[in-house]
C-alpha cells in the first residue's frame, strides 16, 4: 500500500513530455516525503531493508535528502553524505523513484542534483553502490565502476564513483534543476 499522498504504481500514461524539479528537501512534508518513498521501494517493492531503510546517515544532520517532482507530483528521491570530508569525497545513496516515473526522466536529474550539490559543499568526487539492473544508466551519466562487484545491503552491487564539476558549474546546475527542467530538454 503506497504512503499516504504518494501515488500508486498503477499505469500512468505517459505525456509528451514531464516537467522536472529537483532540490534539497526543504520542509517537513517533503522530508517526510523523502522516506515514505524510501520505504515505498527499498522495504515494500525490492524488500532489500525489513520494516525500516533508516541508518546512522539518516541521523546525521550533515547528511542531504533531495527530492524530485514529476509534473507537480513528489515523485522520488536521494540521499547523499561526506565519506571523507578532508578529502572531498561524498556517497550517493537510496535513489528512488516511485514505479510510476521511471519511464518519466526523474531519475538522471535526481543524479545529476546529487553530483552537482556534493561540488557544492566541497566534494570533488562521489560514490556510490549501484545495483547491476542500474549500472547502464549511471554509466550514460559519466559514473565509472570502480573495483570489483560487492554485496551491499544483501544484493550484489557494482561501486562506481564520478569527478565532481566545478562548483561554479554545480551551482548553476543546482539552480537550474531547482527552477525545473523539462524532460525533453536533458
Amino acid at each position: 500500500m503506497p504512503a499516504a499522498g504518494l501515488p500508486s504504481a498503477g499505469f500512468l500514461s505517459r505525456p509528451a513530455t514531464s516537467y522536472l524539479v529537483c532540490r534539497k528537501v526543504g520542509s517537513a512534508a517533503e522530508l517526510a516525503d523523502h522516506f515514505a518513498i524510501r520505504r515505498q521501494i527499498f522495504v515494500d517493492e525490492q524488500a532489500i531493508f525489513a520494516g525500516s531503510d533508516l541508518d546512522e546517515h539518516d541521523r546525521d544532520a550533515s547528511a542531504v535528502a533531495l527530492i524530485g517532482y514529476c509534473d507537480g507530483i513528489v515523485a522520488g528521491t536521494v540521499r547523499l553524505f561526506a565519506l571523507d570530508p578532508a578529502d572531498g569525497v561524498w556517497q550517493g545513496d537510496r535513489l528512488a523513484v516511485l514505479a510510476p516515473y521511471r519511464t518519466r526522466g526523474l531519475g538522471a536529474p535526481l543524479v545529476r542534483c546529487a553530483v552537482a550539490t556534493a561540488a557544492v559543499l566541497g566534494g570533488r568526487l562521489m560514490s556510490a553502490h549501484i545495483q547491476l539492473a542500474n549500472v547502464r544508466f549511471f554509466q550514460r551519466l559519466g559514473w565509472e565502476a570502480r573495483g570489483d562487484r560487492e554485496i551491499y545491503a544483501g544484493l550484489v552491487h557494482q561501486p562506481m564513483s564520478i569527478d565532481l564539476p566545478q562548483p561554479a558549474e554545480a551551482r548553476a546546475t543546482v539552480r537550474r534543476l531547482a527552477a525545473g527542467v523539462s524532460a525533453q530538454d536533458l
